[in-house]
């Protein structure tokens, strides 16, 4: 059954390609491949209040100004570090303190991610949207518990797993009762520390979840590691490419994390995007999102 819902009033725009089309998805904003593109973005790891406020407002007024959905993304542990000297997050209690403050002083949804199944209840009585971790798509009790949350899911697909298995996990969920599902690609691993993005394999993800929307993280795509080192390096000079191809085939949402000085951010540096750069990566992204969904679907039998 497709489910009403309110509408975060700030990203209710008239440029939807469609408005008699509901939404396939419980989702705090219009989200799917008849709507305009969703912006998913933040930082990778909540560093400072201050910092999320920064980050989150560039964010929401580059798409307010396009026209865009926007939730914001933050981690309040990075529990999966390749290094056990890698910086984690302020925690559970303080993270979801500073996503309240985010989401209260911005005035957008916010998503977060978590790990363990008793994070999940706490998490969802603040944030607007959960995001099951690439790594922890299969284990049954967190799916579990983040399907009895009431609150929508951004599943990153695995690194290890192809697009048709995600069908298997969409259906995981369903049988659960939650149907309000996100899939993410986010690369997958081919050979040793290399990323590849399946551009042709988010239809195929499309397909086989009933046609859940689709989102790319351009950020964790664009890892990549050097043999023999503790942490991921990265490749940002990329990131453009990489996000306008996606985009252009006709996605629901893009995830991106951003930070004022990447080389000093505490996690995952190498793959973030300046945020000074925003306002000109929303619009790019905002021009050939327009340009693809105004166009008429071409069948090639």
């Amino acid at each position: 059954m497709i489910r009403s819902l309110d509408l975060h009033p700030l990203f209710v725009h008239p440029l939807v390609v469609d408005p008699s089309i509901r939404l396939q998805v419980g989702f705090p904003v219009p989200i799917g491949q008849q709507q305009p593109l969703v912006v998913i973005g933040g930082i990778n790891v909540l560093e400072s209040l201050e910092l999320a406020l920064e980050v989150g407002e560039l964010f929401r007024e580059a798409c307010r100004v396009q026209g865009l959905g926007y939730v914001f993304k933050a981690s309040f542990d990075k529990a999966n570090r390749s290094s056990g000297s890698s910086f984690r997050g302020p925690g559970l209690e303080q993270g979801l303190a500073w996503l309240q403050q985010v989401k209260q002083q911005l005035q957008v949804p916010v998503l977060t991610d978590v790990h363990e199944p008793w994070q999940v209840q706490p998490a969802a009585a603040v944030c607007d949207v959960l995001q099951l971790p690439a790594f922890l798509a299969r284990q049954s009790d967190l799916v579990a518990a983040m399907a009895a949350s009431g609150r929508p899911v951004h599943i990153k697909k695995p690194q290890f797993l192809s697009p048709q298995q995600m069908g298997p996990l969409v259906q995981k969920f369903e049988q659960q009762g939650c149907r309000d599902l996100v899939l993410c690609e986010r690369g997958t691993v081919f050979g040793y520390d290399n990323q590849v993005v399946d551009l042709l394999g988010l239809e195929v993800m499309r397909q086989v979840s009933g046609g859940k929307p689709i989102s790319v993280d351009v950020t964790h795509a664009l890892q990549c590691r050097s043999a023999g080192q503790a942490q991921s390096g990265g490749r940002r000079q990329q990131l453009m490419p990489l996000a306008k191809a996606a985009v252009a085939s006709g996605i629901a949402a893009v995830f991106v994390e951003a930070h004022p000085d990447p080389d000093q951010a505490l996690c995952d540096g190498p793959s973030a995007l300046p945020s000074q750069q925003i306002p000109a990566f929303v619009e790019q992204l905002a021009a050939i999102d327009r340009l693809v969904k105004a166009q008429p679907a071409l069948e090639i039998a």
